[in-house]
């Protein structure tokens, strides 16, 4: 195997798209790179990729991606803290649980840029209570 150390790669022409394998990455415009998903579909490596995700049950990260930690709040309210705060506080925060009992709901309370907090409410009429395994995946990091 050979490794190859550089600084800069420069195109033989003035393309802005180079080829790794059969994949290639587009430099579409100044910190803004995009590279091609499934089919031919382009995907932006700095706005089309989660920043974080986690799976947890409860308190308990089961994996998790730039999650630092879940804590406790009360009243199954829980802060998950990001280890890399997000650019603002208008990122996306679609989150999902599995649902067996037919009525588990998640609420996300408050969004910042270091923590989204979500509450678990066990059943349709409100009122609170310990849900089944969530997940959920963020945007927009700094």
């Amino acid at each position: 195997m050979s490794t190859v150390v550089l600084d800069t790669i420069t195109g033989k022409s003035t393309a802005t798209t180079i080829t790794i394998g059969s994949t290639p990455v587009v430099s579409a415009s100044a910190n803004s790179m995009t590279i091609r998903g499934e089919g031919s579909a382009q995907t932006s490596i700095q706005q089309g990729l989660a920043k974080a995700w986690w799976s947890s049950n409860d308190v308990t990260l089961k994996d998790s991606f730039n999650i630092a930690s879940i804590t406790d709040v009360a009243g199954s309210t829980y802060d998950f803290t990001f280890t890399n705060a997000m650019a603002n506080d208008d990122y996306a925060y679609p989150c999902a649980t599995l649902n067996t009992t037919g009525n588990d709901v998640i609420l996300t309370t408050g969004v910042l840029t270091t923590r989204v907090r979500q509450k678990g409410i066990g059943s349709t009429d409100g009122s609170a209570g310990d849900t089944q395994p969530c997940g959920a995946a963020i945007g927009d990091l700094a």
